[in-house]
């Protein structure tokens, strides 16, 4: 027998799964793990924890799937981008790594613009502007805040490409996550020599660069006997968990788009070619497919607007509901169907990160907006669902605006389990949305990946045409479809009589 796994080093967990040649999921794991906020709007969290949430959960699907060491052929790696794992040249880590979340790194995002010669020339290098979440200002960051630290520093890895290491002994990493360090060159899939230098930054600082199904290494003979695997399964180079995702749903060939709600929030588009917003709203990422690209756009904080709202205001509920084994988000949800399309004039504004696109605002706070003495917890909770896809609308909007062709719109995460968020993302976006037959999100996308490393497959592609299917269709309602096209532009008007207020707001300080 065949097997191939998956592994999602997450921002709440770790996911592992496997699979057979057919794509059926053998079984699952996930372990959990908690992230440190040491100040308002930081973000970090102990690249230890990922290591025993992996060795944890891989452990726990051979049991459940009574594997054989010599049955898992080979591994695909994929994780939160843009988190940095600092190493020193002995490989031990130098301090917690910094996640995609954190907006710590305003002035060094100015810095690299600055040094690069402006944002279009940037844009020009690295087909992206400067993100505070990216890996090259947090690289920065520790140059210009930790010196001691920065002095020590051998090795930047990702998150899942210290896993990798962790796994191989091979310091690697691929297109797709590479692409969001900022210090790629997206058109030519290879290291931005010109950037660096700019940068005042060493390419040997960073891991070599593969496509995403190539094999990277195989087990190391002491963690593949922790694991009980063989040492000869090799692990390829995988992808960042946004193009992982897309491979899971097939989205693989042009025209086809992903909505995924998880934490944070994605709009995912294929393209055989390089397209490159001028303006750098949206994100231009080497693909997870061979020689291919893909457009995206995030919301920093989607599902994890409703988590907040959940553990922050409904703490009495989540009890009730581990007496009575209900979900606590059906109980909220189930309030927010009762409540009519718009809130009754309640706007939500999900920025409880600062946010990515289209604002690159990390001054950006979340906010409810026209709230009455009429308004229940069901309406604040549907305009929160409201708030979030409205966001995604506004990637939405950028793509169909480069004439990137959009046929099909295939919703994933968290947020399509929900019959009433995915009606939300029809009627808000005036477009069918569908669903596939697997919700396992990044980790099946990476498992698809080792599959066609290891050769049960010719290339990506063929892989999920053989394994994706629609199964569920959600079409908009005409006349709440009509009613979010008129408040969509009040949504957007908001920020914008905001933005002043939110700076203001960042400078009074903590």
């Amino acid at each position: 027998m065949a097997v191939f796994l998956g592994i999602d080093i997450g921002t709440s967990g770790t996911k592992t799964l496997a699979i057979d040649e057919s794509g059926k999921i053998l079984a699952s794991a996930t372990e959990t793990y908690p992230c440190y906020v040491p100040r308002p709007l930081w973000s970090e969290q102990d690249p230890e924890d990922w290591w025993q949430a992996v060795v944890a959960s891989v452990r726990q699907v051979v049991d459940r799937a009574g594997l054989k060491p010599d049955d898992v052929k080979s591994i695909g790696l994929s994780g939160q981008m843009h988190g940095s794992v600092f190493l020193d040249k002995n490989d031990k880590v130098i301090r917690r790594a910094i996640l995609w979340n954190d907006q710590r790194t305003a002035a060094e995002c100015a810095e690299i613009e600055q040094r690069a010669g402006g944002r279009k020339n940037l844009i020009k290098m690295v087909a992206n502007p400067a993100l505070t979440g990216f890996t090259a200002p947090k690289i920065l960051w520790l140059r210009n805040h930790e010196k001691r630290n920065f002095d020590k520093l051998r090795k930047v890895l990702l998150p899942k490409d210290e896993i990798r290491r962790r796994l191989t002994g091979e310091y690697a990493t691929e297109v797709s996550d590479a692409s969001g360090m900022l210090l790629l060159d997206v058109a030519k899939r290879r290291w931005s020599s010109k950037l660096l230098s700019a940068l005042e930054l060493d390419e040997s600082l960073l891991a070599r660069c593969y496509e995403s199904e190539d094999v990277t290494g195989t087990l190391r003979p002491e963690v593949a006997e922790q694991l009980g695997l063989s040492p000869k399964c090799v692990v390829v180079g995988g992808a960042g968990d946004c193009a992982a995702g897309a491979v899971g749903n097939g989205i693989v060939a042009k025209g086809v788009l992903s909505t995924s709600i998880g934490t944070s929030g994605v709009m995912f588009v294929h393209s055989d070619e390089v397209k490159i917003d001028p303006q750098g709203r949206i994100h231009t990422f080497c693909h997870a497919v061979r020689g291919k690209w893909h457009m995206m756009g995030v919301t920093l904080s989607a599902g994890g607007s409703l988590q907040w709202f959940r553990n922050a205001l409904c703490k009495a509920d989540i009890e009730a509901c581990k007496v009575s084994g209900i979900d606590p988000y059906e109980v909220l949800t189930d309030e927010a169907a009762r409540v009519p399309p718009g809130s009754q004039g309640l706007f939500f504004l999900p920025y409880l990160s600062g946010e990515r696109t289209p604002h690159a605002d990390p001054d950006a706070r979340g906010c409810f907006v026209g709230i009455t003495h009429a308004h229940t917890r069901g309406h604040l909770v549907r305009a929160i669902l409201e708030g979030v896809t409205y966001s995604l609308r506004d990637s939405l909007e950028i793509i169909d605006g480069l004439g990137v062709p959009v046929r099909q719109i295939r919703a994933s995460g968290g947020g399509s389990r929900s019959p009433l968020w995915r009606q939300i993302q029809a009627d808000v976006f005036g477009r069918k949305v569908v669903t596939i037959n697997t919700e396992e999100g990044p980790a099946y996308g990476v498992a698809l990946l080792a599959a066609v490393g290891a050769g049960a497959f010719k290339n990506v592609v063929e892989a999920c045409q053989a394994t994706i299917r629609v199964v569920s269709e959600t079409a908009p309602n005409r006349a709440a479809a009509k009613h979010y096209d008129r408040a969509f532009p009040l949504y957007q008007q908001l920020y914008r009589s905001l933005r002043d207020d939110f700076k203001a707001i960042t400078a009074l300080g903590d």
